[in-house]
């Protein structure tokens, strides 16, 4: 299977998450199958059966996340040496040159996007417009909606 790219932060999140599911989540799950078995009948026993199903989404997470590290090419971006470019895991800030808006994004691999943060995809047409910029250059970023300029004002690598 080929590498994912993933910053330090993201793997760094998914192992914390793993390591909640597994000593925390998993032993509560357990004790919950437990104790509604000991309410009798198991057909009819709602909370076995809800137990049960959320013992199936807690396995299923951990086997997506371990999947996931395990093809996971981290890359730590402040042990990198960028030259001034933007690059994956780079914290950018752009100014829309078609409405004078500022925003601030940080390049993440595929798993870790999340535009609320401002956490966008290395995929995404923003990423694709950016990587390889330098400050001050301007970036055409091809979005469905039609082509926007935008120019790097800021490349930060923490």
């Amino acid at each position: 299977m080929n590498q994912i790219p993933m910053t330090l932060r993201g793997a760094e999140k998914l192992r914390a998450e793993l390591e909640e599911l597994k000593s925390v989540k998993r032993p509560r799950i357990i004790a919950s199958i437990a104790e509604a078995r000991e309410h009798g009948d198991l057909k009819e026993n709602a909370e076995y059966h809800a137990a049960r199903e959320e013992q199936g989404f807690c396995e299923g997470r951990i086997q997506e996340i371990e999947a996931k590290l395990s093809n996971a090419q981290v890359i730590d971006v402040t042990k990198m040496n960028a030259n001034g470019r933007v690059i994956f895991g780079a914290t950018v800030t752009v100014l829309n040159l078609d409405n004078d808006e500022e925003s601030t994004y940080r390049i993440v691999g595929d798993d870790e996007a999340d535009f609320k943060q401002n956490l966008i995809s290395v995929n995404s047409p923003m990423a694709r417009g950016l990587i390889g910029k330098e400050q001050d250059d301007i970036a055409i970023v091809k979005a469905p909606g039609g082509d926007a300029e935008y120019e790097i004002i800021k490349i930060d690598y923490v």
